[in-house]
């Protein structure tokens, strides 16, 4: 099978793409053949950090493999004999964590059942390309966003609201029922209005916390806000979130998504697409820090 090969830390280049053995699934897995994936700014930082912290990162639990990639969605093509919940011709989606490879390949063996890492019928009525876009951003957003318990008719701002993790987290809260302002710079001004949301907000030409209003929830989807720079614009009670909170990957999301989906409440943003064998360039171009939502790779034609 094809599959992009990282040997060493550094840029975009050292992403190869090799022939490698195709994986055969134990008696509890099954084998996904990958039509899409991802890029997010964790394989751009995983693949960048100098050596020493790529190992103190791994003794956390962040390991770079030879094999990198988070997200994917494809098609179940064996099922391990002992494997209930699905079946060959499944099409599924999911996320790579603590599995030995990750999804920039054509084939995975994935696990049915894991304590961390998420994988579960694709939403009917997304592509795969969106369907690989969501297992990262959208259970980060929705791990997050859910501690504040939003209620229908809160006001909640959504600073970041361009990216990956923040586009997810403006449906989110538009799903609960929330009155929602997302923050952005000028050019995702139309991508952002795109998402539902109630109000936008230039960062380039108005500071949201000097405006006077406030809001009942305040989620940093980029962490590069602080509690203390937002406070005054909190109401009594009101509550920050940030994308530097700890997230937990639980099984029951992904269903969740798929409903939001098919209910037509949840739609990945997708900035670009690039063919597997351009993964340097897509890696260089989210690393730049400009994309809108998700960049996905197309593993098959």
């Amino acid at each position: 099978m094809r599959a992009i090969i990282q040997d060493k830390q550094g840029p975009p280049e050292v992403l190869q793409l090799q022939e490698v053995e195709k994986p055969n699934p134990e008696e509890n897995e099954v084998l996904v053949k990958i039509y899409a994936t991802s890029v997010t700014f964790g394989d751009v930082f995983l693949r960048k950090i100098p050596l020493v912290l790529s190992v103190i990162f791994s003794m956390m639990g962040m390991k770079r493999r030879k094999i990198p990639g988070h997200e994917f969605a494809g098609v179940i093509e064996a099922v391990g004999k002992d494997v209930k919940r699905f079946k060959k011709g499944d099409e599924v989606f999911g996320s790579t964590t603590t599995l030995k490879q990750g999804s920039y390949a054509e084939y995975i063996c994935v696990p049915e059942e894991r304590k961390e890492g998420v994988m579960d019928i694709k939403p009917s009525n997304l592509s795969f390309e969106e369907a690989a876009a969501i297992p990262i951003g959208g259970v980060t957003a929705y791990h997050i966003l859910r501690k504040a318990n939003i209620q229908k008719g809160q006001k909640v701002l959504i600073y970041g609201a361009s990216g990956s993790v923040g586009s997810y987290a403006a449906q989110f809260a538009i799903a609960f029922g929330a009155e929602v302002t997302g923050v952005c710079s000028t050019s995702k001004i139309d991508m952002v209005e795109s998402l539902g949301v109630d109000k936008v907000i230039d960062y380039t030409k108005e500071d949201f916390t000097k405006s006077g209003l406030t809001y009942d929830v305040i989620f940093d989807g980029v962490a590069k806000i602080s509690k203390s720079y937002c406070k005054d614009s909190l109401a009594k009670d009101g509550i920050y979130l940030s994308a530097r909170f700890s997230t937990e990957e639980k099984k029951e999301y992904l269903p969740i998504f798929k409903e939001l989906s098919e209910a037509g409440l949840l739609k990945p943003v997708i900035d670009r697409s690039y063919p597997l064998k351009d993964i340097a360039e897509a890696h260089r171009y989210v690393e730049e820090g400009h994309k809108k939502g998700n960049v996905v790779i197309k593993v098959q034609d």
